[in-house]
């Protein structure tokens, strides 16, 4: 029973077979379900897309659909060792989707990145952007690749989390694209990069108050209407913060992140993309009680820019996602610049 959401709609009319749904976390949120990690059975497949990275990086199918409102596209498709592309935010149309996030947005973790790029312009040649947006364009084919003149690392909040080999691993990436003739900045050698890494620090409290605010519906209307004992208690938790919260609270919270917007907007004059790494570690041992830590994908979500993930990286014998991150609207730009990284690797 059911009805198709617009994303899934679109996708029959271009002729995609759907093969089924997959598991996800809790209301897309930290509450892990029972996926494992295709590369070992032992480790989390990360959250909240964990069945789609699963059912990629195991070989199910070529294409799977996720969304990401803090980091459940680009976390388990760095995990999964698949590429993974959160569009623009409104990019995609969420129409028939349980999905009330202000910078939420439907996501893709694929085996390459033409089939990201193909399958997301197949979706919104057909069915648009959200309501308001002008949605995800450009060419419908894969955009051909265009090698940077300058790209910025970025640290943020995140770099004290990640591993020393993690961080060995972006900084050879980095050697790679310098020799091939690319400028790396970064917070010590531009005053841009650094007043965007100090616009974005505090992503994360930022980023769960508004969250926090919004998820008020429909999780209060699922404990009133139906059984709240089904419920987490991490959901329930979350639902009373959110109730603690006024409207006053949450119209500060948008102020800050137009700031924060506004701010990281001005690296477009300088930089052709932002590179960063895709995640602090391989994938954690265990099933629970989450599905990783989400904190290097903050920022994209935040600031609701495109950002693409390349399973280009390897710590620990585990994949490990190369990061890159663009600007409002241009994500056939950013695609381009990816194509020309990856081949790189």
């Amino acid at each position: 029973g059911g009805i198709d959401s617009a994303a899934v709609a679109a996708l029959r009319e271009a002729g995609a077979l759907i093969i089924g749904k997959t598991l996800t976390t809790e209301f897309a949120a930290t509450e892990p379900g029972t996926t494992r990690n295709p590369w070992d059975l032992d480790r989390t497949p990360g959250g909240s897309s964990s069945g789609s990275a699963a059912s990629v990086g195991s070989g199910m199918v070529p294409v799977a659909l996720g969304s990401q409102v803090v980091g459940s596209t680009l976390r388990p498709a760095s995990y999964c060792g698949c590429f993974g592309f959160k569009p623009s935010e409104g990019g995609i149309n969420r129409g028939g989707c349980f999905d009330v996030f202000s910078q939420s947005c439907v996501g893709f973790i694929a085996a390459s990145l033409e089939e990201v790029w193909t399958v997301a312009r197949a979706i919104s040649s057909r069915a648009g952007g959200d309501p308001g947006y002008p949605g995800l364009s450009g060419l419908v084919e894969m955009p051909p690749a265009k090698k940077p003149k300058r790209v910025a690392m970025l640290e943020t909040d995140g770099w004290v989390d990640a591993t020393e080999d993690a961080k060995k691993c972006l900084y050879e990436a980095l050697e790679r694209f310098r020799a091939d003739g690319i400028d790396v900045v970064d917070r010590t050698s531009s005053e841009d990069v650094a007043a965007a890494e100090e616009a974005l620090s505090g992503a994360l409290p930022l980023t769960f108050n508004i969250l926090m605010w919004e998820r008020r519906w429909p999780l209060n209307t699922y404990a009133r209407d139906l059984d709240p004992s089904k419920l987490s208690q991490a959901t329930m938790a979350s639902k009373a913060k959110g109730e603690k919260l006024t409207l006053e609270e949450y119209q500060g919270f948008l102020d800050e992140r137009r700031q924060v917007r506004e701010t990281f907007s001005r690296l477009k004059d300088h930089v052709d993309a932002c590179v960063t790494l895709a995640a602090t570690e391989p994938a954690p041992v265990g099933l629970g009680p989450t599905t990783g830590n989400t904190i290097m994908n903050l920022p994209a979500s935040l600031l609701g820019t495109p950002a693409v993930t390349l399973p280009v990286l390897w710590t620990e014998g585990f994949p490990l996602g190369l990061q890159v991150m663009g600007f409002n609207e241009e994500d056939a730009a950013l695609i381009s610049v990816s194509a020309s990284m990856l081949a790189l690797f």
